[in-house]
């Protein structure tokens, strides 16, 4: 019997591939748990970003700085011709009849009406209003409401913006409310960025295939694919990168953008953090500092082609630059009002205008809000004598300033102007000269005007604050103040003795100063010395009253620096900055008060709360009656000394009062001086400190007159202290004038020493006739030539 075979037995396990399948499928579970975990936990975390970084304090606000504002009130020294020009600067529109906020009228010489804007000044807010201001002399005659006549007692234009204090990283930004924006800016922004805005929930598919149908029809782009909250994220959370990971991060976090917040907080947000460009080391955010930046204009006043040319930067802040792609600007601002017209958010009419309109930029430098970044490099260092760059960068303070528009921009045509000029009558090299300018008003210390170098509105090195260089015969008022401190010793008068000087230094060669044109001039008055700026009398009398009080004197005017009480320091032989230069005579020009120049009035939280308040520090450095016999002797250098030549420009009614300063080798020229309201320091030199072979009067002096005369600056009329008497002196002898004396001089005196001087026994025969004290110093002093000057 044949043997059975075995049957096999039947597996209990399934097939191959439904294991397999079984496999996967667990894997794929369990990759889909993960991936699960690992997306929530994604979300969970860009959510928590989302809400502490835009729930909270969104930006770092730059600190704004800004210029005093112009003030009208009967009686003040503002023509009508100033008060335009100011207009014109703040982007006030000039038309034949007022149409609200930001226009103005120009009715004749002797009235302008305005419509000034609203603004929150630091001591208190001015409402918008219409203003009537009728002028007369070049000065203001009334102010009054233009509707109703009411007469107003003062008010004030808007302040410009000159700057901001930003941190680092270059971002700066003016934040505006949706609600104070134009209505064309946020409808016509979708227009052209996203359709669907009030549609979506952060990412349209729907749009990104409209705008690709409208771009092709229209042949370029004219729409965004991603939506406005795609951009906002891209902004303001995520970084440059195109890679996959930072796209889908900008996909969720646009998502959860939307389910966090309303689609006006997002829309608002937008407006605020969207670049517009680039300026210098910074870059423009926002519409509301673009409106500035682009028109010299608050957003809620652009016209509907400036709203079409900040819309249209948007899809490209570089590639469309409107200062250098005007051409290519121009086109897709007119794109985008031909979107806004198909649209009907603006009418046939207006889109006509406004693509016939031209790109109206404010300015053609380039340059925006920073306008004067020397100034505002001072208004920073003053500051943080009491904020942290965190206080002064990310907290949005607001600092009201002493910056007098009017004054800087005078202190520039002159920089911008005479420079060149001098290098080409002195066949200098192009650009070899640099320059410093400081203004500033007599009595209350504050800083008008400042100019760190000839590229006037670019930041660098500030030579203003920071050059300090020899001051050469500067030096000299100071001597003589220390002399005539010494009533008893020395008068206007005195007779000094122009002789050789020879000085032993303890660890060096003999000491042996010169005239500056080699020359003695026998003895002199003491007042003539400081005219004609001669160095050997000037140096005996340092001497006699020694070099150490000279530089205490020099310190009370307000040098601080550690020069040693050497000889050499009676000539000038010491570095000072042109900042500190402008202190020590504004100390002279106030009769010996002195006010530490500030730049800064008052600084307000960005809510609008006064801060710190820096308040006028008056001190008594100087003598008072010294103070003014020195100044008289100052305003004799400008009638017939080194400085006459500024009354070439000047009208020679003017009363002003200053000095030249020329260094060895013609390394440094100056001039200093004053009028009645005004100080003014200019110092022209090189940066490699060589020889540039011109004087105080012909490198400094030029700019200096020329801006006295753009100032408008008051005449010198000071107030004779009551220890100091004027007395009649006999012009050739120097002794006290008598009936018989011809053409006697007013010298002021101190009381108490005019008694032991002498009487001069004139007689009709022996006077010669003069027209004037000034043509009998011309004529004594100088027989009849100028002398070289110094």
């Amino acid at each position: 019997m044949a043997a059975r075979r075995p049957t096999r037995k039947k597996s209990s396990k399934p097939p191959l591939m439904r294991r397999i399948t079984w496999a996967l499928l667990a894997m794929l579970v369990v990759v889909g748990c993960v991936g699960a975990l690992v997306l929530a936990a994604t979300l969970i975390r860009l959510d928590g970003e989302i809400r502490s970084k835009f729930a909270g304090a969104r930006w770092a606000l730059p600190a704004q700085v800004y210029a005093a504002p112009l003030e009208l009130y009967p009686g003040a020294y503002v023509s009508a011709g100033t008060l335009t020009y100011e207009l014109r600067r703040l982007g006030y529109r000039a038309l034949t009849q007022l149409e609200g906020v930001g226009s103005f009228v120009e009715r004749n010489a002797q009235q302008v009406d305005v419509y000034a804007r609203a603004f929150d000044f630091w001591d208190g807010a001015q409402d918008a209003v219409p203003l009537s201001i009728r002028f007369a002399d070049n000065r203001v005659a009334s102010v009054s409401q233009a509707r109703s006549g009411e007469p107003v007692t003062i008010a004030r234009l808007d302040p410009m913006l000159i700057g901001s204090i930003y941190p680092q990283h270059g971002e700066d930004r003016v934040l505006v409310k949706l609600d104070e924006v134009p209505g064309l800016l946020p409808l016509g922004l979708m227009a052209v960025e996203d359709r669907s805005f009030y549609e979506h929930w952060g990412i349209s598919p729907k749009g990104i295939l409209r705008a690709g149908i409208a771009n092709l029809k229209a042949g370029s782009v004219v729409q965004g694919g991603s939506t406005l909250t795609q951009q906002l994220v891209k902004n303001f959370f995520l970084d440059r990168s195109q890679t996959w990971a930072r796209k889908i991060n900008e996909a969720f976090m646009s998502v959860l953008l939307e389910v966090n917040y309303s689609k006006g907080e997002i829309l608002e947000a937008y407006l605020n953090e969207v670049n517009l460009g680039q300026d210098g080391g910074r870059s423009v955010n926002g519409f509301g500092l673009g409106a500035q930046f682009f028109f010299n204009k608050p957003l809620p006043e652009l016209m509907p082609h400036e709203i079409a040319l900040l819309v249209g930067i948007v899809k490209g802040p570089s590639f469309y630059n409107p200062r250098r792609n005007a051409e290519r600007a121009l086109e897709r601002r007119n794109l985008v009002l031909r979107v806004w017209r198909d649209d009907e958010l603006i009418n046939e009419e207006t889109y006509e205008a406004a693509v016939a309109r031209p790109l109206d930029l404010a300015g053609s430098d380039g340059r925006g809000v920073e306008r004067y970044p020397a100034f505002v490099d001072l208004v920073r260092r003053q500051l943080q004598a009491q904020y942290s760059d965190d206080d002064l960068t990310q907290e949005g303070l607001r600092v009201f300033t002493t910056l007098r528009p009017q004054a800087q921009e005078a202190l520039e045509r002159q920089v911008i102007k005479r420079l060149p000029e001098i290098e080409k009558a002195r066949k200098l090299d192009d650009q070899s000269l640099e320059v410093a300018g400081v203004v500033t008003n007599v009595e209350g210390g504050e800083v008008l005007a400042l100019v760190g170098g000839r590229n006037v509105r670019f930041p660098g090195f500030n030579r203003a604050l920071d050059a300090k260089r020899q001051i050469g015969s500067l030096v000299k008022p100071f001597i003589f103040q220390t002399a005539l401190s010494r009533p008893d010793r020395y008068h206007l008068y005195t007779w000094l003795p122009d002789q050789p000087v020879e000085v032993k230094m303890a660890h060096g060669p003999v000491w042996k100063p010169q005239n500056y044109d080699r020359k003695f001039h026998g003895d002199q008055p003491l007042f003539n010395v400081l005219a004609q700026s001669y160095n050997l009398p000037s140096v005996h009398v340092g001497l006699d009253v020694g070099p150490a009080e000279v530089l205490k004197t020099l310190k009370s005017a307000g040098y601080s620096g550690g020069a040693q009480p050497l000889p050499s320091i009676l000539l000038g032989a010491i570095s000072i900055a042109p900042f500190e230069v402008a202190q020590m005579y504004a100390t002279l020009a106030a009769g010996g008060y002195q006010v530490p120049l500030s730049a800064i009035r008052e600084v307000l939280t960005a809510d609008g709360e006064p801060l710190s308040r820096f308040p006028l520090r008056v001190r008594q450095a100087l003598p008072e009656a010294p103070t003014y016999l020195t100044n008289w002797a100052l305003e004799q250098v400008m009638l017939m000394g080194t400085g006459r030549a500024a009354y070439q420009q000047v009208d020679r009614s003017l009363s002003l009062a200053g000095k030249t300063g020329t260094t060895d080798d013609y390394r440094d020229a100056w001039f200093a001086g004053f009028g009645g309201d005004t100080v003014a320091v200019v110092w022209v030199g090189r940066d490699d400190n060589k020889s540039h072979r011109l004087t105080g009067t012909s490198g400094a002096l030029p700019l200096w007159a020329g801006l006295m005369h753009d100032l408008d600056v008051q005449p010198r009329e000071p107030l004779m202290p009551a220890d100091v008497q004027s007395v009649l002196i006999d012009s050739q002898t120097g002794l006290r004038a008598d009936q018989g004396c011809q053409a006697p001089v007013a010298v002021p005196y101190l009381r108490g020493h005019i008694e032991t001087l002498a009487w001069a026994p004139c007689s009709e025969a022996a006077r010669p006739q003069v027209d004037s004290p000034v043509d009998w110093f011309l004529n004594i002093f100088q027989g009849g030539q100028p002398q070289p000057t110094r």
